[in-house]
């Protein structure tokens, strides 16, 4: 097991593109999928030494070099993506919050002025994928198995398949998990956090890594604000509780209110 997180060691990681041959838009003819199966190897061994004093000790020391690790490959993603002008955003959540409805309204409204590409992060399957691909926007999908979150080195090797035009968009949309995610650094511009009404005000301090790592919270689903127990006030003082600068967005990806600040904070990073 993998001394920071406990994603296992025998999870074996597919990176699968999606391509359309002259696609434009409105049209979905028929794709071709490529698989590559790739072991999904951390140094050091995940082993966890018996529960003790000493034990604990090597445990953070495996941590550390695991992150190390991990920060070493994000920084080359991130001269890689700056050298070619390309805004990565790694969009972070818990399952169900909206992150690829947010994405797929968010391609349809900049795709006629900037390229858009999306490499998606899932478990299993490549649902969100061809939700991303009916958009007319590049996609590769990430299938992590049974790993909680990307890292640093299964972006690289999703950069390197989707190979993105100098000066575009990327999002990276993360394995849904409000742990995990936070602690890898992927090499990204930006990291975007999105909650919805629906998961309660308390989010920010019960995972305050997560909200302490973002540069923007997004709120999603406010339709829903009448027919549950949120108050967004509460939930962005609560938010800047553990990082005062962050930027909350209120929006609902369903009616379309609030996403005109959404198209503003992305104009200006």
């Amino acid at each position: 097991m993998c001394a920071t997180c406990g994603c296992g060691d025998d999870a074996g990681t597919r990176v699968t593109a999606l391509h359309d041959h002259h696609q434009t838009p409105d049209q979905t003819p028929g794709q071709h999928v490529h698989d590559h199966e790739h072991a999904h190897d951390h140094e050091p061994p995940h082993t966890h030494p018996p529960v003790s004093t000493a034990a604990g000790t090597r445990t953070i020391e495996l941590e550390h070099q695991v992150l190390a690790k991990n920060d070493l490959l994000a920084a080359r993603n991130r001269g890689w993506l700056d050298g070619r002008r390309i805004c990565a955003l790694n969009m972070m959540s818990s399952p169900g919050s909206g992150k690829t409805s947010l994405l797929v309204r968010t391609i349809r409204k900049l795709r006629d002025q900037r390229e858009v590409a999306v490499i998606e992060g899932d478990q299993e399957t490549l649902l969100d994928a061809e939700r991303i691909r009916e958009t007319g926007a590049r996609v590769v999908q990430i299938n992590t198995g049974a790993g909680c979150h990307l890292d640093a080195e299964m972006l690289a090797r999703g950069l390197r398949m989707l190979d993105p035009t100098a000066g575009s968009l990327l999002f990276v949309e993360n394995v849904g998990n409000l742990v995990c995610p936070a602690l890898f650094d992927l090499g990204e511009t930006a990291k975007v956090v999105v909650i919805s009404v629906t998961e309660g005000n308390d989010k920010p301090l019960k995972y305050p890594h997560m909200f302490a790592a973002a540069d923007v919270v997004v709120i999603n689903k406010t339709d829903l604000l009448p027919y549950v127990d949120f108050d967004i006030d509460v939930c962005a003082a609560r938010a800047r509780m553990v990082n005062r600068d962050l930027e909350v967005l209120p929006l609902s990806v369903t009616s379309g209110a609030g996403l005109d600040g959404w198209y503003a904070w992305l104009g200006g990073i």
